[in-house]
């Protein structure tokens, strides 16, 4: 549009329309929801499966399969760094949400096993579970992340009524509900905007 033809009304609608375009577009596809949440639910079922069962002595070793999954999401997130040509504020909220996340967790790890108080970790992994999932949805103005993040709060609390194998079962509950549900949600709805 040659700038003759641009009108100051004409130039506040344009503002308007990307404006309203940004704070539309969807750019969470949920695979990272799906990644994490699976792998969780898989982990926890094996882990609480193998215990019940009396199958072999470390069931807890199946954990260390996050650690691949964190190399993983390293390089997922720089490729996916390097092709993204805007970032939202929300975006820059939601990254920094999680990180958080992860360093909680991280410190959460450190503590439990320097004062050997594991049988704190389950329940207080639940309510950790519940903060970046009821933060990214009332960042994404996403409702079933944020049920999924009070959800794992109300677990949480069930948890401590229950013998501690079973709150295993409890984590794969959470993730269930608070990432794998969302994150078939976000990716339909990001489909649906692209």
């Amino acid at each position: 549009m040659q700038s003759e033809d641009f009108s100051p009304r004409d130039s506040l609608r344009l503002i308007d329309n990307m404006i309203s375009q940004a704070k539309n577009r969807f750019t969470e596809n949920g695979f990272l929801y799906l990644l994490w949440g699976w792998v969780v639910f898989i982990c926890a079922l094996f882990h609480f499966t193998v215990l019940k069962l009396h199958l072999f002595k470390h069931p807890e070793w199946v954990w260390s399969i996050t650690w691949a999954v964190v190399i993983f999401q390293v390089i997922y997130l720089a490729k996916v760094k390097r092709k993204v040509t805007v970032k939202t504020y929300s975006d820059g909220i939601i990254d920094a949400i999680w990180i958080c996340f992860g360093i909680c967790m991280f410190v959460l790890a450190i503590v439990i096993g320097r004062f050997n108080l594991w049988i704190y970790m389950n329940p207080l992994v639940l309510l950790f579970y519940g903060v970046p999932t009821f933060l990214s949805g009332f960042v994404m103005r996403f409702t079933p992340l944020k049920i999924g993040g009070v959800t794992c709060w109300l677990l949480a609390i069930g948890s401590t009524y229950v013998d501690q194998i079973y709150y295993l079962v409890f984590i794969a509950m959470a993730v269930f509900i608070a990432w794998i549900i969302p994150g078939y949600l976000l990716r339909k709805k990001f489909k649906n905007q692209h």
